[in-house]
């Protein structure tokens, strides 16, 4: 009995690690959405059951729990959208060249299943706006011009 403890927690310990090690080892990364912080933020819980606070990289959605700036305009609008792409369902997490922010969260960019870039999405939608923070700067040719298609068609928060 005792042995099975060991290797049971052993084995354990090794999964505990495994989104860690992936997060900072490989390109990618397939999790389950939890739940959605708001337009730029999720939970995910990876394979081994261990959770991790996922910031989207190259974009900013209004604040809807900020302890300083409160709720923003647009903000509410925002964290729906991401909650019906992706709340409850499995995505893939592509890495740039920074893994993490300075609050521990991991930095990426989001794939539904069907192919879905989550990150562009929210931007072309208006739900977003372009921020990009070196060296994960990947994508930002694609974000601004998203950016500007929407701002230009009026929608989402360049509608008000």
């Amino acid at each position: 009995m005792r042995r099975w403890r060991v290797v049971l927690l052993t084995v354990a310990g090794l999964l505990a690690a495994a989104c860690t090690i992936t997060a900072s080892d490989q390109p990618t990364l397939y999790v389950q959405v939890v739940t959605v912080t708001d337009g730029d933020t999720i939970w995910v819980c990876c394979l081994n059951g261990q959770r991790e606070k996922v910031r989207y990289i190259g974009m900013d959605a209004p604040e809807t729990q900020h302890p300083i700036k409160g709720v923003q305009e647009y903000g509410h609008e925002a964290k729906a959208a991401n909650r019906r792409l992706v709340e409850g369902t499995s995505v893939r997490l592509e890495f740039d060249v920074g893994r993490r922010d300075k609050y521990g969260r991991l930095l990426a960019y989001v794939y539904l299943e069907d192919g879905t870039f989550v990150n562009a999405w929210l931007v072309e939608q208006g739900y977003a706006q372009v921020m990009t923070v070196p060296p994960n700067v990947k994508y930002q040719g694609l974000f601004l011009k998203l950016q500007r298609e929407a701002r230009d068609a009026n929608r989402g928060l360049w509608g008000k």
